[in-house]
């Protein structure tokens, strides 16, 4: 059978083109369709931008800091649509560099939604059917707001916040992962006044509890209302702004509430159960380690497979589907070890296990200091810089790192090498000290501060 095309992709994100591109490229007749704007959820509604937003948050600190330094500096309050518009430009450079890249490897665009009709059809919105030899799905995730809060209508997600007609002067994120978190450090830092609920019993859930206890004071101080063991019993509209209600009976008024509560794969009316395509609980897309669905033809990438919800995940999920499908190199994504960050102030690196996973699985010891840096010592800042590693006791294989210190996304880059290769903490300990930094403390602890046999 002549197909239209050996690759169609679903999903113009950082997977699916990175997938189209390279495919196209090797020679292949390729196409994809996007139905919002190319560059994904990364590009469009998550990483850039509110990464963008994390230097904007930070500029007030610094601000006062450099005061203490000795400068004289007087600073005004945030420009909302001054930042808005900027951040608008940038995104639709980002976006036409994104399409620019695909349109010049080949890749045939549809700038409208496709549906999967059977295991070599799709159907575009306009009606038209292409076939082709294999299909990717790479339609990653959305925001996720619980439907059974009454005047849960009032409340954005991450896909509107960038949007805001004007800056809140006060806002409540509800929630506790890290987008949660990472916003609440944003707007308190724009100079909002923050509140947080969050259901659970403490931040961050999954990652390092002494990490999450760590961020957890030090957003308390710099002024974000955290509430643990709180969620929103019903939200109203009033005149004044967004009544709220809380599980623990308090009430407050906002000009914005902001649900960062997860996200879901992006599966629903995609046609996946007409195509006979296996779907977990959450929706989503299930795969084996070649990213491949029990439908031969049909295969997905990225959050879509709800695996590791990250763009360079992502990213490493296409090319290993390229070479394994357009190649026939066979090649599994590797998802051991991820290097994260999160962009709280300060922000939050992370590679390898927590000392939860770890002492559950082994003897371990566990090396950690936390200690003012000498630029927050300098002016009677307490703000405290954490450094832990997680080491195997019969090994000595460093099986964790974990820092929160500003920065820390970049120093978990270089650490994540190092875990990745299998270091062990005596090669930590012969490695020189960069003085005076904060890193250095990375290789100059010596005792454990606890052990488990």
């Amino acid at each position: 059978m002549a197909f239209d095309y050996d690759l169609f992709v679903i999903g113009g994100g950082s997977g699916g083109v990175r997938a189209a591109r390279i495919t196209s490229q090797g020679g292949a007749k390729v196409a994809m369709a996007e139905e919002f704007r190319m560059g994904g959820t990364c590009v469009i509604r998550g990483c850039v931008p509110k990464k963008l937003m994390v230097f904007a948050s930070q500029y007030s600190a610094a601000a006062q800091e450099a005061k203490e330094y000795g400068w004289d500096i007087k600073l005004g309050k945030f420009d909302w649509p001054s930042f808005q518009s900027r951040l608008s430009a940038e995104l639709s450079r980002l976006e036409g560099i994104y399409t620019k890249n695909a349109d010049n490897a080949g890749v045939e665009i549809f700038h409208q939604r496709a549906v999967i009709v059977d295991p070599h059809t799709v159907q575009l919105a306009d009606g038209t059917q292409k076939t082709a030899k294999h299909i990717l799905v790479a339609t990653g995730g959305y925001p996720f707001k619980p439907d059974n809060v009454p005047g849960i209508e009032h409340a954005l997600t991450s896909n509107e916040v960038f949007d805001l007609p004007e800056l809140p002067k006060r806002i409540l994120i509800v929630g506790g992962g890290y987008i949660a978190c990472e916003f609440a450090c944003i707007f308190n830092g724009l100079g909002s006044e923050v509140t947080q609920y969050y259901r659970g019993a403490q931040i961050l859930r999954g990652f390092d509890d002494e990490a999450r206890g760590h961020i957890a004071e030090l957003i308390t101080e710099q002024g974000v209302d955290l509430h643990v063991g709180t969620d929103v019993e019903r939200l109203e509209k009033r005149d004044d702004g967004i009544w709220v209600k809380a599980t623990d009976g308090r009430e407050a008024v906002f000009d914005a509430v902001l649900y960062a509560t997860g996200r879901k794969p992006n599966t629903a009316g995609l046609g996946l159960e007409a195509a006979g395509v296996d779907t977990g609980r959450a929706g989503e897309i299930v795969v084996d380690d070649y990213s491949q669905t029990n439908i031969p033809s049909i295969y997905a990438v990225g959050d879509v497979t709800d695996r590791v919800q990250l763009t360079p995940v992502a990213i490493r999920e296409a090319v290993a589907f390229h070479e394994t499908v357009f190649k026939g190199i066979p090649t599994k994504p590797d998802h051991t070890n991820v290097p994260s960050a999160i962009f709280t102030q300060p922000e939050y690196g992370a590679v390898g296990m927590t000392e939860e996973q770890a002492r559950d699985d082994r003897p371990v010891e566990v090396y950690c200091a936390a200690f003012r840096p000498m630029q927050n010592a300098f002016i009677g800042k307490n703000e405290r810089v954490l450094f832990k590693l997680i080491v195997c006791r019969e090994s000595r294989q460093v099986l964790g790192c974990h820092i929160i210190a500003p920065h820390a996304g970049e120093m978990i880059q270089l650490a994540g090498v190092a875990v990745k290769l299998g270091a062990t903490k005596e090669q930590f300990d012969a490695t020189v000290a960069v003085h005076p930094t904060m890193a250095e403390e990375i290789v100059l602890m010596r005792s454990p501060t606890r052990v488990h046999e």
